[in-house]
């Protein structure tokens, strides 16, 4: 069996929770964007604006992967980036791993108030490989990527 840690090391492992998600059928693009947005977040604000972007009322800025992608109102001013998204299905997956990171720091005993995400990062997962046949004897791919996401949340 390989092993698997998270990718980055804490001294004090009593002041923080830790969850992730495996395999999960979203884009690492949208998902690392995502990530990004809420990271040095408290969990509240983190779960606020998740739960805005899943009502379309509040963009994710795309920073890395933003070609061809439209300015959103609103975007420029409070994240100084105007170009912009509404990854749902991602916000969707990622207030799943919150929500089971908060009730890790509450079964651990720790203040749900002051809880913070210190570390959220997206991995590319497995790439199932799929061949749809075509016409002539010919074939097109078709390739499902899948992401790992890690979160640790902590006192601060």
């Amino acid at each position: 069996m390989p092993t698997w840690h998270y990718s980055v090391k804490l001294r004090d492992e009593g002041k923080v929770a830790k969850a992730v998600i495996w395999d999960a059928d979203i884009s690492i693009k949208d998902m690392r964007e995502a990530c990004s947005a809420i990271r040095g977040m408290s969990l509240d604000e983190a779960l606020d604006l998740l739960r805005r972007v899943i009502d379309l009322r509040e963009p994710i800025p795309f920073r890395k992967y933003s070609g061809k992608i439209a300015h959103k109102r609103g975007l420029a001013n409070k994240w100084s980036w105007p170009a912009g998204r509404y990854p749902v299905k991602a916000a969707k997956y990622l207030i799943k791993l919150l929500e089971n990171a908060r009730n890790n720091a509450e079964v651990k005993g720790l203040d749900l108030s002051k809880l913070r995400v210190i570390h959220i990062a997206a991995h590319r997962g497995v790439t199932l490989k799929r061949w749809m046949p075509r016409a002539f004897g010919r074939s097109t791919r078709k390739f499902d990527r899948r992401t790992n996401v890690e979160v640790i949340v902590g006192e601060v």
